[in-house]
C-alpha cells in the first residue's frame, strides 16, 4: 500500500485530477450564479410586477362588481358572458397540456392569486363577508384563471365566474432559465477543458521526467515554453536534473579515481607479503593476504559503482546464456550454483553491466546468506527476470528498502564483519534502472533472501539500453 493510499483511503465525490476539480468547481459556481441571478430577478422585477398587476386586477374586479350592481338582474349574466369571451380571445395561446397539469398554478400565479385575494379582502373589510363570498379561483379548460364573484342583491346571492387573462407565462421562465444555465455551463466547461488541456500537457511531461529521474534514468529535456509559470517549472526542473547529473558524474569520477589510486599500493602490499612470506609466520601471511583481498574487493565495488553509469553498446541477448556463464564461473571457484531456467525471449541489455549486477547478487548470496544458492529465470507478460535465492537468515522487511542505498549494509553483515562496502545492491539497482527495469527484494526472517532483477522485454523510453 502506498503512502497516499494510507493517507487518503477514500475521496468520495471529490475528483482526484486537477481537470475534474476545475470542471466541478466551474459547474458549481455557474449554478450558484444562476440561482443568485434568479433570486435577484424575482425580488427586483417579478415581485414588484406581481404587486402592480394585482392592484390593477383588484381595481378592475371592484369596477366589475359596481357594474353588476348597476345593471338590471336580467342583463348581468349576459354581461359576464361577454366579458369572459373577450378575456378568452385576448388571452395568449396556451400550449397543449394535460388537465391535471393545467389545474396546477405556477409559483408566480399562486403569488398573484394571493395578492389579488388579499387586496379584495382589504377593500371589502368594511362590509361583512360571509365564508361563501371569499375569493375563489379556478382554471377553466382554456387555461384562463377565473375568479368567483358573489353578488348580494335583493333577489339573493348570485355567483359569477370572471375570466382574468393571465399576464404571467406559467412555465416558459423555468425552461428558458434552465436552457441558459445549461448553455453557459457547457461553454464554461469547454473553456475550462481547453485551458486545463494546455496546462496538463506540460505538467504531464514534468511528471514523466520526474519518474525517469527517480528511476535513475536520464530524463528528457523539458521544453521551456508556454505560460511563464509553466516555463519556470520546466526551467527549474531542467536545471535540477543537470545539477544532479553533474553531481553524480563527479561522485563517480571521485570513486573511480580513488579506487584506481588505491590499486597500486594494494598491489605493492600483496607483492611484499609474497616476497616476505618465508620471513613471517604462515598464519600471519595468510591473514595479511586475506585483508588485502578484502580491500581489493571493496575497491572493486567502488569501481563497479563508478562504471555502472558508463555508456555501453546495447545488444539483444538471452538471460539464460548469462545465467549459464555465471554458473560456470562459480563452478570454477568450487561453488555449485543450481539453475532453474525457462525459455526466454532475447531482450535488449548491456551485457557487461548486467553481468556485474548478477555477479553481485550471487556474491551477496554466498557472502551473507547460506547455501544452497539458486539462480532462476522467468518471464511475465511484458518482462523477464533473473532471481537469486539463498537459504540464510533473511532480512527484516523494514530493512529491504534501506539496503538498496549506497554504503548501506544489513544488520547481520555489519555485526559479523563480512567484507564489503555496501555497494552490491546499489550497483544492481543502478543497472536495473538503466535498463528500465527494477530490483525486487523478498525476504522473511529465517527464509533467506530472494533478489529478483526484472527487465522489460522492450526497451522503455528513457532507458540507456
Amino acid at each position: 500500500m502506498t503512502p497516499s493510499a494510507t493517507l487518503n483511503p477514500t475521496r468520495g465525490w471529490w475528483p482526484r485530477s486537477l481537470l475534474g476539480r476545475n470542471l466541478l468547481l466551474m459547474a458549481v459556481l455557474i449554478v450558484l450564479g444562476q440561482l443568485v441571478a434568479a433570486m435577484l430577478v424575482r425580488q427586483m422585477i417579478f415581485q414588484p410586477r406581481v404587486a402592480q398587476v394585482a392592484d390593477g386586477v383588484a381595481r378592475n374586479v371592484g369596477a366589475l362588481r359596481a357594474g353588476l350592481q348597476a345593471l338590471p338582474p336580467a342583463q348581468r349574466a349576459a354581461f359576464v358572458e361577454a366579458f369572459n369571451q373577450q378575456s378568452v380571445r385576448s388571452a395568449p395561446p396556451v400550449a397543449a397540456e394535460s388537465a391535471a397539469r393545467r389545474a396546477l398554478l405556477s409559483p408566480m400565479e399562486r403569488q398573484f392569486v394571493q395578492a389579488v385575494s388579499h387586496r379584495l379582502g382589504v377593500d371589502d373589510a368594511a362590509t361583512p363577508i360571509s365564508q361563501s363570498s371569499q375569493p375563489v379561483w379556478r382554471r377553466d379548460s382554456t387555461g384562463v384563471l377565473a375568479l368567483r364573484i358573489v353578488h348580494q342583491g335583493p333577489e339573493g346571492a348570485e355567483t359569477y365566474w370572471l375570466n382574468l387573462p393571465s399576464v404571467f407565462p406559467t412555465r416558459a421562465f423555468t425552461g428558458a432559465w434552465l436552457a441558459a444555465t445549461l448553455a453557459s455551463m457547457l461553454l464554461a466547461l469547454l473553456g475550462a477543458w481547453w485551458l486545463q488541456r494546455h496546462i496538463h500537457r506540460p505538467l504531464a511531461q514534468v511528471v514523466g521526467a520526474a519518474r525517469q529521474l527517480a528511476q535513475g534514468q536520464a530524463p528528457d529535456v523539458l521544453p521551456e515554453a508556454g505560460p511563464e509559470e509553466i516555463a519556470t517549472v520546466a526551467r527549474s526542473f531542467n536545471h535540477m536534473a543537470q545539477s544532479l547529473a553533474a553531481a553524480d558524474h563527479e561522485r563517480a569520477l571521485m570513486l573511480a579515481g580513488v579506487s584506481h589510486d588505491l590499486r597500486t599500493p594494494l598491489t605493492k602490499l600483496r607483492l611484499g607479503v609474497e616476497i616476505a612470506g618465508a620471513q613471517i609466520d604462515a598464519p600471519l601471511a595468510a591473514s595479511m593476504a586475506r585483508s588485502i583481498d578484502e580491500m581489493d574487493g571493496i575497491v572493486g565495488q567502488f569501481l563497479q559503482f563508478a562504471r555502472s553509469a558508463e555508456a555501453e553498446a546495447p545488444t539483444r541477448a538471452s538471460l539464460n546464456d548469462l545465467a549459464q556463464a555465471v554458473a560456470e564461473a562459480q563452478a570454477d571457484h568450487g561453488r555449485a550454483l543450481p539453475l532453474e531456467l525457462v525459455p526466454l525471449p532475447d531482450v535488449p541489455v548491456r551485457p557487461q553491466a548486467l553481468r556485474r549486477a548478477l555477479d553481485n547478487l550471487v556474491e551477496n548470496a554466498w557472502r551473507h546468506g547460506a547455501p544452497p544458492v539458486v539462480l532462476r529465470t522467468g518471464v511475465d507478460a511484458d518482462s523477464v527476470w533473473l532471481e537469486v535465492q539463498d537459504q540464510g537468515r533473511g532480512i527484516a522487511p523494514a530493512d529491504l528498502d534501506r539496503i538498496r542505498q549506497p554504503f548501506a549494509r544489513g544488520d547481520g553483515a555489519a555485526r559479523s564483519g563480512a567484507p564489503g562496502a555496501g555497494l552490491g545492491l546499489a550497483i544492481v539497482e543502478r543497472v536495473a534502472r538503466s535498463h528500465g527495469g527494477r530490483l525486487e527484494l523478498h525476504s522473511a526472517p529465517g527464509q533467506g533472501l530472494r533478489a529478483r532483477l526484472v527487465l522489460p522485454v522492450q526497451a522503455k523510453k528513457g532507458a540507456t539500453v
